[in-house]
């Protein structure tokens, strides 16, 4: 069993993907996505095991999406901007 896997999230909408980190429990991040996904962000996430192919962040692809540097942090700002117009209306 692997012990440690890259966190990647993707934006499904555009195609793009991002490689955030490396994590031993990714609980963290999986959460976070799924928060997003519940207030409407059409994201996703995969979390594939560190490999010796895959040992560096540049070598990890995603088939079918195009790598964005900065994604994840875009999509927090968007997931918090959703968040706030909500918290007023309520």
């Amino acid at each position: 069993m692997y012990s440690k896997c890259w966190e990647i999230i993707k934006d499904d909408s555009k195609k793009t993907f991002e490689v955030c980190g490396i994590g031993t429990n990714n609980n963290l991040f999986t959460n976070s996505v799924h928060g997003m996904q519940r207030a409407g962000m059409n994201v996703s996430y995969v979390t594939p095991p560190v490999t010796n192919k895959t040992s560096s962040k540049e070598i990890v692809t995603v088939s079918g999406y195009t790598k964005e540097d900065g994604l994840h942090e875009r999509l927090v700002k968007e997931y918090r901007k959703i968040n706030s117009q909500s918290m007023e209306d309520w």
